[in-house]
């Protein structure tokens, strides 16, 4: 049992963590003469650090899931919606978000073509919850920043999200609120050909190179505000405005992430840095959360498709949601930390 721990350990911390990397920026800015234990010499190292190390496992995971994704084009995956109903067909949409690409953005004209094809509606509104708020991609990430548990609870609480919230907008029957133009759409059901394994590859490396370049940009400035706090902003006022003595620190959160646009690899150096200046987990999730789902840019774009009262539902059922996410990994914290 001590030899699987200790193999857990040297992949989380040496694979996932990529602890030997930060080890040899350390020695290169030394031998530089760049002092580390200043703030600019702390600041470099972290961002050097973390932009190499998101980089890389950026391209991995985008590989990986394209590769996956390359097996659900949308009229499979609408066929595989079909069959199945109530709760069951919100559980199967939530899964299906988790291999679809990383940012709100690219989930909705999914959910448009989804609904066009008169899927029901709380089926697709699981799947556009599910798909930028959890996907193999923030497991592994949420895994190499705080561990195992808290990666595995967050995905499930992030498809318990979906799942509810989906159900609830069903339950409430809120068709009349889609523009009428995306429910006469219709859709043409084309079969997609064969992929052979090359072809699968080729999709797979043709993903990476254009999903890194939208994102790129974002883990450039996510990794410099995570700099920036991890070096510069003083620990006390970390604490004092998302530490345990603030009890309104996750509706901040929450209300701040909110107008932001990033994903989850733009979300992770900030979350890093937070947590090590004394952030509640819950508080920096909430965040993650609220950036990741309900960013200002995917909302103006999901505005064209569903009316105010839909769309303020929405809103509103992902905001309660990871608000109560946040205090309860709030509650948590002691236990899987």
């Amino acid at each position: 049992m001590q030899a699987i721990q200790s193999a857990w350990d040297f992949f989380q911390g040496q694979i996932l963590g990529m602890e030997w990397l930060n080890e040899l920026i350390g020695m290169g800015l030394s031998a530089l003469g760049l002092n580390l234990s200043s703030r600019l010499g702390g600041s470099v190292q972290f961002f050097l650090y973390d932009v190499i190390k998101i980089t890389i496992l950026l391209c991995f995971l985008i590989f990986v899931i394209s590769y996956i994704q390359s097996y659900f084009p949308p009229e499979r995956s609408k066929k595989i919606l079909g069959r199945f109903h109530g709760v069951g067909a919100n559980i199967v949409s939530a899964l299906l978000g988790t291999v679809t690409p990383f940012c709100s953005c690219s989930s909705i004209p999914l959910f448009i073509g989804f609904t066009s094809a008169g899927l029901p509606l709380g089926v697709t509104f699981s799947f556009l919850i599910s798909s930028p708020m959890v996907d193999l991609g923030s497991l592994v990430l949420l895994m190499s920043i705080f561990g195992t548990k808290v990666a595995v609870i967050y995905v499930v609480v992030g498809l318990v999200i979906a799942v509810v919230g989906g159900t609830i907008i069903e339950k409430l029957h809120m068709e009349k609120h889609v523009e009428s133009f995306i429910l006469t759409a219709g859709s043409v059901d084309i079969e997609s050909p064969d992929l052979t394994r090359k072809d699968r590859i080729t999709f797979a490396k043709e993903q990476v190179f254009d999903t890194f370049k939208k994102v790129f940009p974002y883990i450039l400035v996510g990794v410099g505000i995570g700099a920036l706090i991890h070096n510069w902003i003083p620990e006390h006022w970390v604490e004092a405005t998302l530490g345990s003595n603030n009890p309104f620190g996750v509706i901040l959160a929450t209300l701040v992430g909110i107008p932001m646009y990033a994903d989850i690899f733009g979300t992770i150096p900030i979350a890093e840095a937070l947590l090590s200046k004394g952030a509640q987990l819950g508080t920096i999730l909430a965040f993650m959360m609220a950036v990741t789902t309900l960013s200002l840019p995917s909302m103006i774009m999901l505005k064209k498709a569903v009316k105010p009262k839909l769309l303020a539902l929405f809103i509103g059922i992902c905001a309660v949601g990871i608000i109560l996410v946040g205090y309860f990994f709030n509650f948590l914290q002691p236990f899987i930390i």
